[in-house]
């Protein structure tokens, strides 16, 4: 039995690993939870899953919650989520928050030695070097919940030898044979409305301007130790093909699935045995057939963005990410236009100047600096 903590349990991925628990009740067992705001969603989950402790960020959250729950510890604050994910008694963490938000407690995962099951990719966007490094001086076992990389990671079981480079596929989010006109006048709720993934508006924002496969690629780039160079890119649409490997002989190989979480989740709760997920088995005889498309760079800005700043390396990847955060909270809020997202990162990048991350504190204050710059410019398009 291994007692799983789940950082940020009240999202999509939150939704989709208690719903692979559920179905394992004599694997595992939720020893902690967490969660921002919504402590109505918590008191549900509290009822079902019975965990020891949980975590609200909000102190408001955390009080009302704290009324309404038996014989459950509830606490808040950013120490409090570090607390939960190094705790003795934790085994395996489901790192989940959205955002910078989610680094400090899965680096505190990282540095107890814990299975870290990965779906926060901004850990390593921020602090990439200082997180590997974090996991390999704990002896911390590292699984990546992102399908992409997980799909990479499946197909490099056998080893690198041979490797050429991996490949991430995108879906093109909605947007994807909408010509560059019309994004224009697009809205918040049609950026979220992603043809095959369920997920929060943030990230359905990410996909729908490639940022979220920029981000991939960084977080690509530290997990399996490539540079930029040997890391591509391909629009698949239908979201089949989760990412590919190529090997100098020629060979190729890919790992393929319907488009639900709940796979990945279930393979990196077991791994490196399988176990059910829930997911129907895949028929591609039902499928349309697969299309595959080189991404459009003058399209889609921020994929280039995020390749220019791997390449620069240092704060570059933080810069770009806080910026993100910034100009997405300004269009999910309707203050400015879809195509200003990019503009706003691009300008952001320019204003702040280029250093070297080497501890978490240069992480943490490169990302307050980047957001004031980026409020300001954003405010500028308001």
């Amino acid at each position: 039995m291994k007692n799983i903590t789940l950082l940020g349990a009240t999202g999509s991925i939150g939704d989709s690993t208690l719903a692979v628990i559920a179905l394992h009740p004599d694997k595992f067992n939720i020893f902690a939870l967490s969660a921002n705001t919504n402590w109505q969603k918590m008191r549900v989950l509290c009822e079902k899953f019975q965990p020891k402790v949980v975590v609200m960020a909000d102190a408001m959250a955390a009080e009302k919650l704290s009324k309404v729950v038996n014989n459950i510890e509830v606490l808040h604050g950013s120490n409090a989520l570090n607390t939960i994910a190094a705790h003795d008694q934790t085994d395996y963490v489901m790192a989940a928050i959205v955002g910078s938000a989610g680094m400090p407690s899965s680096l505190a995962a990282v540095k107890a030695g814990k299975r870290i099951m990965l779906a926060n990719k901004e850990s390593l966007v921020l602090a990439g070097d200082l997180f590997m490094q974090a996991v390999a001086d704990n002896n911390a076992e590292l699984i990546p919940v992102d399908s992409e990389h997980c799909a990479i990671f499946q197909c490099l079981q056998s080893g690198k030898s041979g490797l050429s480079k991996i490949q991430l596929t995108a879906s093109g989010g909605p947007f994807l044979h909408t010509p560059i006109e019309q994004l224009k006048t697009i809205t918040p709720d049609q950026a979220c409305a992603h043809p095959n993934w369920s997920m929060g508006r943030k990230i359905s924002v990410d996909s729908a301007t490639m940022m979220n496969k920029g981000l991939e690629l960084i977080e690509a780039h530290y997990l399996f130790n490539l540079p930029a160079e040997n890391i591509d890119v391909v629009m698949h649409p239908q979201s089949i093909i989760h990412s590919s490997v190529y090997y100098n002989d020629g060979s190729t190989l890919s790992q393929l699935g319907n488009p639900d979480m709940r796979t990945v989740i279930a393979y990196a709760l077991s791994y490196p045995d399988r176990i059910t997920s829930g997911v129907a088995p895949l028929n591609l005889a039902d499928n349309s057939p697969l299309e595959f498309y080189a991404p459009d760079l003058d399209k889609f800005v921020c994929l280039k963005l995020a390749f220019d700043a791997l390449k620069q390396g240092g704060n570059a990847m933080g810069t770009l990410n806080a910026a993100n955060e910034v100009a997405v909270d300004y269009f999910l809020n309707n203050k400015i236009r879809f195509l200003d997202i990019a503009e706003i990162i691009e300008r952001t990048l320019d204003s702040v100047p280029h250093s070297r991350i080497t501890s978490l504190e240069d992480a943490v204050a490169n990302d307050k600096i980047t957001r004031e710059v980026a409020c300001i410019i954003a405010q500028s398009y308001a």
